[in-house]
């Protein structure tokens, strides 16, 4: 019997194709609340697959009692819930490690952008203000300490990046790590590093992590970086810090809500950068983190093995 794979969102060509050159599978498309229903009230579903945007709770898990497989095409977990998919015995399926090269280089960028201040330097010159290059205010990595908090795939690249450029890298995490650099508890680490790079999953342990206690810690020529989620930092605390001087800049690739409020006043800060949380559009990884998606997708649905460590509910489920 054929297998019915239904999309919330789309994916990449290359994953979309194998989907459709599967014989044993049909394909379902979700993309808005008025279809979706459609789907679920006129068809078994077997398998999900999402981005980080098709929302998969209790709610519907409920709907659908044939449902064996939750896959999203990145790494973040944020719109899925694990729990109850785990205590429905659902296979919970992730793309690990396959965004961490790109999000690595996105938060470098990042950080060089803000300490050289190379948006400002830009936008002069295509303002046609060449003269007030004698106004221009930047700095250099090298030499500076680098404070990463989280030190699991991301974090390890992005500090083996920050080396090459001659900065010293100093983490803390919530275990210690072995690797070349030095371990320091977490508010120490606030208090020595120039520049701070979140590397964490958004969890009720880390949500707020970054609260005006931290902030407050922080040297005001403090940069913070933040490329894991938005909701580790107190978006309002943060505001303050950076409006009052207390920390030199801020540059993201995340918010705590997103797109943010056409009123933020965060977003308009000078010394703040924010990208569209697009660090994994790159097509490379956005490519591979949909095929891999597909491909264990697919597999389980066969009765076959995926690649290892991709069921990211596999201990909970018993699962060797």
């Amino acid at each position: 019997m054929s297998k019915n794979v239904l999309l919330l969102e789309t994916v990449a060509d290359d994953a979309l194709q194998m989907l459709k050159e599967a014989s044993d599978m049909n394909i379902l498309t979700g993309y808005d609340e008025a279809s979706l229903q459609s789907q679920i009230q006129n068809n078994r579903i077997d398998a999900i697959i999402t981005r980080g945007k098709g929302q998969v709770r209790d709610s519907l898990m409920q709907q659908l009692p044939e449902l064996k497989v939750i896959s999203r095409c990145g790494v973040g977990l944020d719109n899925i819930d694990v729990s109850h998919a785990t205590k429905r015995g659902i296979k919970v399926v992730n793309a690990p490690n396959s965004n961490a090269d790109t999000i690595a280089e996105h938060t470098i960028a990042l950080l060089l952008m803000l300490q050289r201040n190379l948006y400002n330097a830009v936008t002069m010159v295509k303002e046609n203000r060449w003269a007030d290059r004698g106004t221009y205010i930047g700095d250099e990595t090298h030499g500076k300490t680098l404070g990463i908090i989280g030190m699991g795939n991301i974090g390890k690249k992005v500090a083996k990046i920050a080396t090459a450029l001659g900065m010293n890298v100093v983490y803390w995490s919530s275990n210690k790590e072995n690797v070349p650099y030095t371990f320091l508890e977490f508010d120490v680490l606030l208090k020595t590093s120039d520049s701070i790079s979140l590397h964490l999953p958004l969890t009720s342990k880390t949500e707020n992590l970054i609260d005006v206690s931290a902030l407050s810690k922080m040297k005001p020529t403090a940069l913070v970086i933040n490329t894991a989620r938005g909701g580790i930092i107190d978006q309002n605390e943060l505001f303050n810090a950076l409006k009052a001087k207390k920390i030199a800049g801020f540059a993201a690739d995340v918010l705590a809500l997103e797109p943010p409020d056409k009123n933020d006043p965060l977003v308009p800060l000078e010394n703040v950068l924010i990208t569209a949380h697009l660090g994994s559009l790159t097509k490379t990884t956005y490519t591979k983190m949909c095929t891999m998606t597909v491909e264990n997708t697919l597999a389980i649905l066969r009765d076959e093995a995926p690649m290892a460590n991709c069921i990211f509910n596999r201990e909970k489920l018993g699962i060797g």
